[in-house]
């Protein structure tokens, strides 16, 4: 955090005394980070007597709701007049790991209505584009997590955190960075983490109950998609993995269950970039991953209306599934020489 954001501390810690009602918004389709994030931010508030409220677009992950305070989640898909009311009645929003107020979704439209509100953006990801009074960005942390934990420790210097905050925070950063395989070359980050594991966690749970903890369903599914889906192109050095509507329904899919499939194609030896496809109603959903110096968020941005890191990015497509993969694999060409 730079010295212009500690200063800015005071502001927010001003606005948070000062509110009556606090939504903390995660993006659609939440990841761990995202997830872990808004319920640190939420036990933060909590122990300091703030009412406050976590507020989702669609959906929980099965292999996250085990984390503290996740029942107490709300659902915009599940209930939306609570949720329009609850974003209508807020003083303070807090915006958690994501850049644009589209990846809310159906919700998008609401916040920006309540001109009470005073809003607070807190993110990884480059070139924010909300509209907030207050802005914590820093692209060099591993993950928003490990921001809200910088953030907490300044709001409250010295104070100890309890192990459910802990655990939410510290299962933010593990996700996001692979089990510490990428986005964690930086110290500060495992110096979150070790102060973090000071509150007696147990690290070895926490990967249990998220790694070991998916349904049958989803391992047939990867394993179909690593025996029937999976392209390698050698002479590209590139690996995709990509999922029809039909395959996906076939293999009861919720939500949540092709995480961390993109990285797949990563492990098949000379491969650096890899995508993964997933077809839904209207559009087909693309995560990018790479190794090395392919900014794969230039990629994502330049041709799949996305963005994201240098290594990890997402992007969409309204084409269908094979006009899409034929114009992949012609760009992957083209850039064959710097993949």
């Amino acid at each position: 955090m730079n010295p212009l954001q500690k200063k800015e501390i005071s502001v927010l810690a001003r606005h948070i005394e000062q509110a009556q009602r606090i939504v903390i918004f995660s993006h659609v389709n939440p990841d761990g980070d995202s997830v872990g994030s808004c319920l640190g931010m939420y036990l933060y508030l909590q122990g300091k007597g703030k009412p406050a409220q976590v507020i989702i677009p669609n959906h929980v992950p099965d292999f996250l709701t085990w984390l503290p305070g996740s029942d107490r989640i709300l659902i915009g898909k599940e209930k939306p007049e609570e949720t329009i009311r609850t974003i209508h009645e807020a003083d303070l929003f807090f915006y958690l790991d994501f850049n644009d107020i589209d990846r809310l979704e159906q919700l998008a439209e609401y916040p920006p209505k309540n001109r009470k509100a005073f809003h607070v953006v807190i993110d990884h990801h480059p070139v924010p584009k909300i509209k907030a009074d207050l802005v914590f960005s820093d692209t060099t942390a591993s993950s928003t997590a490990e921001i809200i934990f910088r953030v907490l420790q300044t709001l409250d210097p010295g104070k100890t955190f309890g192990p459910a905050l802990a655990t939410v925070l510290y299962a933010g950063i593990m996700t996001d960075t692979g089990c510490f395989r990428y986005n964690a070359a930086n110290p500060d980050t495992w110096e979150a983490v070790s102060e973090l594991m000071k509150t007696g966690i147990d690290n070895d749970d926490i990967y249990s109950r998220i790694y070991d903890n998916y349904s049958e369903h989803r391992m047939r599914l990867m394993g179909y998609a690593l025996d029937k889906k999976m392209v390698i192109l050698p002479e590209q050095h590139t690996g995709y993995i990509w999922l029809t509507k039909e395959e996906l329904k076939e293999y009861h899919y919720v939500i949540g269950d092709t995480e961390g499939f993109v990285n797949l194609p990563l492990s098949v030896r000379g491969v650096r970039f890899s995508a993964l496809f997933i077809e839904l109603n209207t559009k087909i959903k693309i995560s990018f991953r790479s190794k090395g110096s392919f900014a794969v968020n230039k990629f994502s941005s330049a041709y799949f209306n996305g963005g994201g890191h240098l290594n990890a990015a997402g992007g969409e497509c309204y084409e269908n599934m094979e006009d899409t993969l034929v114009r992949f694999n012609k760009l992957v060409r083209e850039f064959s020489d710097e993949i």
